[in-house]
């Protein structure tokens, strides 16, 4: 077994919301945090893709990570930090620094980006990180944002590694190398699903969860589908799937997180809808159009 950490279930990869001065909006973290919880999530995911990680300062980074986790304490949900960047031995530091805070229970880390190393550079990354993490590590595979696809022997190369608790699959298509590590993972390793539109496929061929944007929005109804993959409910949950389907691909229509960021300002969830540069904010036809979605979704 290379990790006793169970990923099973819908994991939020929190957005980073904005006061009106641009800062970050410590209560409106804390606030999101129980919402998330009290609707059956497994936990949070802290400084993601979707949280804007790059676009923050240091000590704003460390603020957010500290407002999650003041939540999730108080909420009794587990928190998962992403702590990846292209340099291993920044990685190394970031990860090593989780210890001592016993709401983090992983570190998630990106295949490193820009750079495009070998699959055996990708590989002698991650053994690196693994062996100082003071928490079991995700590795996260998403060649759309990486230039680097880690393929079915890199992902089983890992998966054997002491301290590897499974990775979040953010491929494009359900494919080969997906099937064959899920077919092939040692026990102890879990494969999440990252692609929003496939999660519930991918639940029917043994993922046992996600780390999903979107279920930022209907977020209960994210919970209920992922219940169904892990039950084998497979009407149900196909029924989950194609209602959440339409509420997917319009939070998509910009990059994220612009359109969660304009949904939840819209729902007067957070204080204002703004991302930063270079993102720009979801357009409002974007944002009315995924709002339209939801209110399909949430009435069966």
């Amino acid at each position: 077994m290379t990790s006793d950490l169970d990923l099973r279930g819908v994991w939020v990869p929190l957005i980073t919301p904005f006061d009106a001065q641009g800062a970050v909006d410590v209560e409106a973290i804390e606030r999101l945090c129980h919402e998330y919880a009290s609707a059956g999530v497994s936990g949070i995911v802290a400084m993601g893709t979707t949280g804007e990680a790059s676009s923050l300062e240091p000590g704003e980074r460390q603020t957010a990570i500290d407002a999650v986790l003041r939540a999730c304490r108080a909420a009794g949900t587990r928190v998962i930090v992403g702590t990846g960047s292209n340099n291993t031995a920044a990685t190394v530091r970031a990860t090593a620094a989780l210890a001592d805070r016993p709401e983090i229970v992983g570190a998630l880390v990106v295949v490193p980006y820009y750079v495009r190393p070998s699959v055996e550079g990708i590989v002698a990354h991650y053994r690196e990180v693994a062996a100082a993490s003071p928490v079991p590590v995700i590795a996260y595979n998403v060649p759309s944002r990486t230039g680097r696809d880690m393929g079915a022997a890199g992902l089983l190369e890992i998966a054997s590694m002491p301290n590897i608790a499974g990775v979040k699959q953010a491929v494009a298509t359900l494919d080969a190398d997906t099937l064959e590590v899920l077919a092939h993972a040692p026990e102890g390793f879990s494969v999440l699903g990252g692609e929003d539109t496939l999660l519930f496929p991918l639940m029917c061929m043994g993922a046992v969860g996600t780390i999903s944007a979107a279920a930022h929005l209907c977020t209960d109804r994210f919970v209920a589908m992922i219940e169904c993959g892990l039950a084998g409910k497979i009407e149900d949950g196909r029924a989950h799937a194609e209602a959440l389907l339409p509420v997917i691909r319009a939070a998509y229509v910009d990059p994220n997180p612009a359109v969660f960021k304009g949904v939840l300002h819209a729902q007067v969830r957070i204080a204002t809808p703004d991302v930063r540069l270079p993102l720009t904010n979801g357009s409002p036809e974007a944002v009315r159009r995924c709002l339209d979605a939801i209110a399909h979704a949430s009435h069966p």
